[in-house]
């Protein structure tokens, strides 16, 4: 069969092959209708397809026809097609029922195989993607690397120059400095000689002159005529004579005409010449101190420079952890030493431990040895994630109160709190960061009914570390946690920090724990302090039959007071009498005559910082109970007591109704 089937996605392309024979306008009304058919496949509605089967073996068109439609879901559905009376070669029904499952067996194949092939290559295409990628990195990290290699050749060349230029000036220096020594010395020994020659010549001349002055005598006295005088004078003369004769005049040279030649001693040259081959071993190199965002969790970029014309083979850098902690006993044995060979002048050292000091120190070494060690520098790590203390956060419409612990031994330097407001898709992205927070807390400004991720970085010299555990916050009503240390021996808080439990049996006086920050008269407790101006609300939920105390206090109110007892507390009290149940709204002990017809047992509390009130409400029937009027001139912490055995819920992050802002 002459019939090939390719289905892409959602569309069935059919591809159709004739053998025309007969006359020509047959075949150009049969390619006009094919045209048709593949500009209607592509319609969204039902459209019928033809499917042609052709035979060339008789060069004849003889075709086996079926027409089917297909649905918008990809669905097929085949229905027998009758051509018209113009066509040739009508099939016959056996043959088009023939054609008709031919096809359609044909075409599951071709889906089955198609799709299958089309997911084999996409997934062979994304390897060879993934491949690809990862080769890029390879070959731009060794790229990289060649290029610290090249710079660090054309450094060790320059070096290696600088050193031979001042070796061959060492040596000129050096034989200028022996010719200058042999000059001098030659004429010395020249200046020697002639004063030795000079002064035997004056010898000579002497003795010249008395040979001379004897021959002049002897031939004056010879010449004279007188006797009497001859004889007088010829005796000494003579006796001059034979003096002058015994004297043997020294005839020899004082000093030989030959200068003395010693052999020069240029074995320092020598060793000098000698040694330009030899490179000398470097000096110390200088570790250079730690720079801003150097190092992660586990690992820490190391730096140092030599600061010579040495030339270096390479280095090696050691390191140790820094233990403060290690007790004096064990300070013979220290941490252990780990070293790494490299040929920059600068290292990346990993398997390091977080928020840790590392002391580094480094040498250069070369063929002739190895220098002396470097200076040490202390390095470190980037910090733990800090661990924030959910129960110790609050929150309100405007703002949110985040603590969290530092999570590591060594001090940072600070914190950055990141926060990003979440959509409606849950997706969020970093919106603001908060940095250089000294502490560990951080008072945030937030817009009213809007839910953020909030997330904290430590800091330190090395970097920031990584994310803490996102904290969520939600703006949509005042979010705050009973204070275990301040709550009454008697009372037990659940572990969400939203209920308090009075028990009914009575703890001993001497089974009590107080402290400073302990209330020891009142069985009451404190909530988070709300630090931030503006409207705060908050609801509580009891039985009937509780005894309570329920308001707001300043941090410094009395321990060993009772709630609106003092002037530091307002508070709302509920007491069981036999005949009723009395409500007071207490602040210095003072309760105006207010009756409450209707117990309420879930009341809402309104506190608004800006206009001083604090207002009460029965939730329940949305009744304005009594509203303090006040100027707040500090902070206020929440504040619970139960008179009796019973139990109190907080109800936090809860918007205040449309009610609570008449009032």
């Amino acid at each position: 069969m002459d019939l090939y089937e390719v289905y892409t996605g959602s569309r069935l392309d059919v591809i159709t092959e004739e053998v025309l024979s007969g006359d020509e306008e047959h075949g150009e009304e049969h390619q006009e209708e094919v045209k048709e058919e593949e500009v209607n496949r592509d319609l969204p509605t039902k459209e019928a397809f033809v499917v042609v089967s052709e035979r060339t073996e008789t060069r004849e068109l003889s075709s086996t026809s079926q027409r089917f439609s297909t649905d918008t879901n990809d669905s097929l559905r085949f229905e027998a097609y009758v051509p018209s009376s113009d066509e040739e070669g009508t099939p016959s029904p056996d043959s088009s029922v023939d054609g008709h499952e031919d096809v359609f067996e044909e075409h599951k194949e071709s889906e089955a195989l198609f799709g299958v092939t089309a997911q084999q290559k996409l997934n062979k295409v994304n390897n060879i993607r993934t491949k690809l990628e990862e080769k890029v990195v390879e070959m731009e990290n060794f790229a990289g690397h060649l290029e610290e290699i090249f710079l660090t050749v054309e450094e060790n060349f320059g070096r290696q120059e600088q050193h031979l230029e001042q070796h061959c000036n060492d040596v000129l220096q050096t034989l200028s400095h022996r010719y200058d020594e042999r000059a001098a010395a030659l004429g010395e020994e020249k200046k020697r000689k002639l004063e030795s020659l000079y002064t035997q010549l004056l010898g000579c001349g002497r003795t010249l002159d008395a040979s001379k002055d004897l021959i002049e005598t002897a031939q004056e006295l010879y010449r004279t005529e007188d006797k009497r005088l001859f004889l007088q004078a010829v005796m000494p003369t003579m006796k001059r004579i034979e003096e002058f004769a015994k004297e043997k005049p020294d005839l020899t040279l004082v000093t030989p005409l030959e200068f003395d030649m010693p052999l020069a001693d240029l074995s320092d040259v020598k060793t000098m010449m000698d040694s330009i081959n030899i490179v000398p071993a470097p000096s110390a190199p200088v570790i250079n101190p730690q720079v801003s965002n150097s190092a992660t969790r586990t690992s820490l970029r190391v730096c140092w420079s030599l600061f010579s014309d040495d030339s270096v083979e390479y280095y090696e850098l050691y390191y140790r952890p820094v233990l403060e902690d290690t007790p004096a006993a064990d300070s013979t044995k220290g941490p252990d030493v780990f070293n790494v060979k490299v040929k920059e002048t600068h290292c990346s050292v990993g398997e390091l431990l977080p928020n840790v000091q590392y002391e580094f120190w480094v040498t250069a070494t070369n063929t002739t040895g190895i220098s002396p060690a470097s200076e040490k520098a202390v390095y470190v790590t980037v910090p733990s994630p800090p661990v924030i203390r959910q129960r110790e956060c609050s929150s309100c419409p405007e703002a949110a109160l985040i603590r969290w612990e530092s999570g590591n031994t060594n001090p940072v330097d600070s914190y950055t709190v990141e926060l990003s407001e979440t959509g409606t898709d849950g997706q969020s992205g970093v919106n603001e960061s908060i940095v250089a927070v000294p502490t560990c807390e951080s008072l945030i400004q937030l817009q009213s009914g809007r839910q953020y991720l909030i997330y904290v970085r430590a800091v330190n010299i090395g970097g920031p570390s990584d994310r803490s555990e996102a904290f969520t916050v939600s703006t949509t009503g005042t979010i705050f946690h009973l204070l275990q240390d301040t709550a009454h021996p008697c009372l037990s808080i659940s572990e969400d920090g939203f209920s308090m439990f009075y028990g009914d049996e009575e703890l001993p006086l001497s089974a009590m724990t107080f402290d400073d920050n302990t209330f020891a008269r009142c069985v009451a407790v404190l909530g988070d302090l709300i630090p931030v101006r503006g409207r705060h609300y908050w609801e509580v939920e009891l039985e009937e039959d509780t005894e309570y105390r329920i308001g707001v206090a300043y941090e410094d109110t009395q321990r060993n007071s009772y709630l609106g007892g003092t002037n530091t507390s307002w508070c709302m009290r509920h007491v069981l009498t036999p005949s009723r149940h009395k409500y007071e709204f207490l602040h210095s002990g003072w309760s105006p005559d207010i009756r409450i017809t209707v117990n309420p047992v879930r009341i809402g509390l309104s506190l608004n910082y800006e206009r001083g009130i604090l207002s009460f409400f029965n939730v329940d029937l949305e009744q304005h109970l009594h509203t303090f009027y006040c100027s707040f001139l500090h902070y206020v912490h929440p504040c619970f007591a139960l008179d009796n055995p019973g139990a109190l819920t907080v109800r936090t992050g809860v918007e205040a109704p449309q009610y609570v802002h008449l009032v």
